[in-house]
């Protein structure tokens, strides 16, 4: 079946969409926000985007869903229309913070869906274990996409090189280091080359069908937008993820989990990990042949998955209702 990716995807530049909005942190972050959707229906779906993407990543799930629900999507803070976030800050317990500003600012009342890919349900878990409360109450279902509860890099030499360099207590230093290099390689940096696009390929696109080679350039240039001292500061952040303790809280609501075989940065062990420590609420999708832009290339799948995930919660609503 041919992958259904629009030509293009909507550009961070020029004056924001209409209808969007800022929404600022406490620590003076500016996040872009925008909607979509029935903005009379009960149910909100709420979309977090992955690492070095941004909003328009969800164009196809927009598109598969904005009749059934009031959507909301932002960028993460330093991607996209959003701030630069002070280095310090780009940490994955900061992003859970600003997605529960986000929904105090702009979904202050009434059911809600959090939807993450990758980075962005690592957000959704540390919301989870910031603010449990929000969880069976507001928050009513979550969908994780590609994504991780921790242990992203325990194994290879790079396993070894961080076990090591904690043992040393280097970590801080290491992690300085790379942060200052950044601004240098950023400088020097080429866009849309030919490495690009096999590092693109080589990482986050799955078999000989899912990379198809349009697809792999509309990713590269959707990554290649995020400016490497940011890309830095939140590697940093993968390398103590780790959020199995709040996953008893996403049993509280109806989960879909979605893996993919061949995702090398979120390998599908971590998607069965997940699912087995939700517990019964939650329900495993595996896509075979897919690597982590599962949600472009294998968007059939994942908008079949978010509409039955829709069903679930809207179901269970009628039934306490």
């Amino acid at each position: 079946m041919p992958i259904e990716l629009p030509p293009v995807l909507p550009a961070p530049v020029g004056p924001p969409p209409p209808g969007s909005r800022v929404v600022e942190t406490d620590d003076g972050v500016r996040l872009h926000v925008e909607f979509d959707g029935d903005p009379d229906s009960p149910l909100t779906v709420v979309f977090s985007h992955g690492f070095t993407a941004r909003l328009a990543e969800w164009e196809l799930q927009r598109a598969a869903v904005r009749h059934r629900a009031r959507l909301v999507f932002w960028d993460q803070r330093g991607h996209g229309r959003s701030a630069v976030t002070p280095l310090p800050d780009a940490t994955i317990d900061r992003t859970g913070r600003d997605l529960g500003q986000v929904l105090d600012a702009v979904v202050p009342a009434g059911p809600v869906v959090l939807v993450g890919h990758s980075m962005g349900g690592m957000s959704v878990m540390a919301l989870a274990r910031q603010r449990p409360e929000l969880f069976g109450d507001r928050v009513v279902g979550v969908f994780l996409l590609a994504t991780s509860a921790g242990g992203l890099v325990e194994t290879g030499v790079l396993g070894w090189a961080v076990k090591v360099i904690r043992w040393l207590r280097l970590l801080p230093l290491y992690l300085r280091g790379l942060q200052l290099v950044a601004p240098l390689l950023e400088r020097f940096r080429r866009r849309g080359s030919a490495f690009g696009r096999w590092f693109t390929r080589r990482l986050l696109f799955g078999d000989r069908a899912d990379a198809e080679p349009g697809a792999v350039r509309l990713v590269q240039n959707l990554l290649e937008e995020t400016p490497f001292p940011v890309s830095a500061a939140f590697y940093a952040t993968f390398l103590d993820h780790e959020e199995y303790g709040s996953l008893a809280v996403l049993g509280r609501v109806p989960v879909t989990v979605v893996a993919a075989t061949h995702d090398r940065l979120t390998p599908v062990g971590h998607g069965r990990r997940l699912a087995e420590a939700i517990g019964g609420s939650a329900e495993l999708i595996v896509v075979p042949g897919a690597g982590h832009s599962v949600n472009l290339t294998r968007n059939q799948i994942v908008d079949d998955a978010l509409n039955a995930l829709i069903d679930r919660v809207q179901d269970r609503l009628r039934k306490a209702g």
